[in-house]
């Protein structure tokens, strides 16, 4: 109870209802509006013009430090960019009932392959229950099981140990995953030890890395994903079975809920033994020849690196006509 005076005392529920009639809330030092303004313009500009209002007050609030409430970044959104506010209201993600017992109880992996008539080969895993980002990686190649397993094993010395259960599509970027996690599993006592702790099934099952690579496609780049993804705070849910809070929380501090790690330690040794049967580090393709020749040409063409994709795509162009020019 909180005392009004000396004779009268009203709950705490009562008291914010009075609050919020009165319109009085915390002073909060919000930034200017128009700093605010700008830096939207900025993002719509890049990959910005694909966030919806909560992602695009994350980043507001993480690359440019702006002190800002979701209802001004949606109304300013709704100003600035009406076109791409309506486009993604009409597209609603339908949720799947998914379980998992806590953080490192299954990882899921998957190869990211929309980008790949480019020259963008993706990689990532996600930790089932906590949604933390294992790891997210572009490379020449998504399907080289050594390289692929260059990535699980340097998240496994990161982490400092292996999931009870990992969980890939049935493809053979996978194998030396699949034969990494069944040898550092090999003893285990539990049902999931051995051949068990590593699963194949389909693409449109692996649910929490497929839904997740859908959130890439429509949200944001992948150098910023990362970082973002594991600080964005994620909203409760009816569902008793997904927990909410942020990533890196609900993954290193699993007490909190009530739950525990299923990480499995692996010894230094047999990481060592894994590195040199399993794993190869990423290769460039990229001619040195060509990539000496577009810096000579930029420089004498005094063409500045980009900073948003118009400016790539500008600069892209022009190096094909010098190119040309050249031949």
């Amino acid at each position: 109870m909180v005392g009004l005076g000396i004779d009268g005392a009203i709950s705490l529920r009562q008291l914010k209802r009075i609050l919020r009639r009165k319109c009085l809330t915390r002073r909060i030092n919000y930034s200017d509006p128009a700093e605010v303004v700008a830096a939207v313009e900025r993002e719509l500009q890049g990959s910005g013009s694909l966030l919806g209002y909560r992602l695009m007050h994350q980043r507001l609030r993480t690359d440019y430090g702006l002190v800002v409430d979701r209802e001004m970044v949606r109304n300013i959104l709704k100003t600035l960019d009406p076109d791409g506010v309506e486009r993604r209201s009409k597209h609603k993600l339908k949720r799947r009932k998914y379980k998992s017992k806590g953080p490192n109880y299954i990882w899921h992996i998957d190869g990211y392959d929309k980008l790949k008539p480019f020259g963008f080969c993706i990689h990532g895993a996600i930790d089932g229950y906590s949604r933390r980002i294992l790891w997210l990686e572009v490379g020449s190649s998504n399907n080289n099981p050594r390289i692929v397993g260059k990535y699980f094993l340097d998240c496994v010395v990161q982490v400092g140990g292996t999931p009870g259960i990992c969980r890939g599509d049935a493809g053979t970027e996978n194998v030396n995953i699949a034969a990494m996690q069944r040898f550092f599993r090999r003893d285990a006592p539990d049902a999931f030890g051995g051949d068990k702790s590593f699963l194949y099934g389909k693409s449109v099952s692996n649910q929490r890395i497929e839904g997740w690579w859908s959130f890439l496609r429509k949200k944001r780049n992948c150098k910023e994903l990362r970082s973002i993804g594991t600080s964005i705070k994620i909203r409760p849910s009816r569902k008793e079975d997904s927990p909410a809070g942020r990533p890196d929380v609900l993954y290193f501090l699993p007490e909190a809920d009530g739950k525990e790690s299923y990480l499995n330690e692996v010894a230094i040794e047999e990481v060592d033994v894994a590195m040199d049967v399993c794993c190869e580090e990423p290769g460039n393709d990229i001619s040195e020849s060509f990539s000496e020749l577009a810096r000579i040409l930029m420089n004498e063409n005094a063409l500045r690196m980009p900073t948003n994709p118009h400016e790539a795509e500008n600069i892209y162009c022009q190096l094909l006509c010098l190119i040309d020019d050249i031949q």
